[in-house]
């Protein structure tokens, strides 16, 4: 066991959580930071079921920069942060770009300042394959160049890399990796955690579900026009625990001091890409059931297509996805049943 005290932002949210379970049986103590924008405070509790272990959770926004100077006062010998803590939504970042602006670039920074205040070296980032944009060429590694993004939500992922890069640049005490994903999907074995949209969802996956459930009287498929396949988008979807390994694997990296540089980029995904059809026909085998969904236009800010190429975070992380498709759609089919009590 190491003990280390490792704060998790937004560690309520869907991979902060699942993060949280794998650093508590990793014998790390979690501290979680969430406001509950998008979580809810009894995923605390579900944590604990898991683990046996629930974190220390303080509720407040990472944007008060004077109750996070309170926080980091009381809680001392922080070795590293995990910072998921973000508005996340495309579609709604086009229509709301100032919130996202202003939430997530200040609260990274915000972060970075107590950093270099009270001598936390470590920061593992969640980034997002959305700094991409469309690539030239697939699959895609840590090196293809960065489009201009399709959302602001995007765009706030690579200020913040270029942010936390040059903070280390800077400050040379502070080590940062940048983990940029692809699609998580999927819930918890135990169906205690898993995705908890606020609303109509904005991903895929909580969609199909909640439209099985009869939440939703239909799922809309965006576009059956694109240059694919089958015409639908295609991305590259991994199990949220897989992915939550890796955050793990990148914070042992900095504390252990394996780091190659003091900035590193890792992408995570399955390396391969699968359609918004294939994962509802992924459902409907898992499930037994037949979906109701409809074509509809494009939506504004989605890409045509993208997957992985995850060879370094293979290498250097020691770490790739061992869930299918199948394993985790339904995985997120027994968390939403859990969630609405459907049995």
């Amino acid at each position: 066991m190491n003990h280390h005290r490792i704060l998790v932002t937004g560690g309520t949210g869907y991979i902060g959580s699942h993060t949280a379970v794998e650093l508590i049986e990793k014998g790390f103590e979690v501290i979680s930071i969430d406001n509950l924008h998008n979580s809810e405070a009894w995923i605390n509790d579900r944590i604990g079921m898991i683990t046996g272990i629930s974190p220390i959770l303080e509720i407040f926004d990472l944007c008060d920069i004077e109750k996070l100077d309170s926080f980091f006062q009381k809680y001392k010998g922080i070795k590293a942060i995990i910072h998921f803590a973000a508005f996340k939504a495309v579609g709604e970042s086009v229509e709301k770009p100032l919130e996202y602006y202003r939430n997530n670039i200040v609260s990274t920074l915000n972060l970075l300042e107590m950093m270099k205040k009270y001598g936390v070296k470590a920061m593992v980032f969640s980034s997002s394959c959305t700094v991409y944009g469309q690539p030239d060429t697939l699959p895609v590694t840590e090196v293809s160049p960065l489009k201009p993004a399709t959302s602001p939500y995007g765009n706030t992922k690579k200020i913040c890399e270029d942010i936390i890069h040059d903070a280390t640049i800077a400050h040379n005490e502070i080590k940062a990796i940048s983990l940029r994903y692809f699609n998580p999907i999927g819930a918890h074995p135990s169906a205690l955690i898993g995705e908890l949209p606020r609303g109509v969802p904005e991903n895929l996956v909580p969609f199909i579900t909640q439209t099985a459930i009869g939440l939703r009287d239909e799922l809309k498929v965006f576009g059956n026009d694109y240059n694919t396949p089958d015409g639908s988008c295609i991305r590259d979807y991994l199990h949220v625990s897989d992915l939550s390994k890796a955050h793990v694997k990148a914070v042992e990296r900095l504390i252990e001091c394996k780091n190659k540089s003091d900035y590193e980029i890792f992408n995570l995904g399955t390396g391969k890409g699968v359609s918004v059809f294939e994962v509802i026909n992924s459902f409907e085998r898992v499930s037994g059931m037949k979906l109701k969904y409809r074509i509809t236009g494009r939506r504004p800010g989605d890409i045509e297509k993208i997957w992985a190429d995850t060879t370094l975070a293979n290498k250097e992380l020691g770490w790739k996805t061992v869930y299918s498709l199948d394993d985790a759609v339904k995985s997120a089919w027994e968390w939403g049943k859990n969630l609405r009590k459907i049995n």
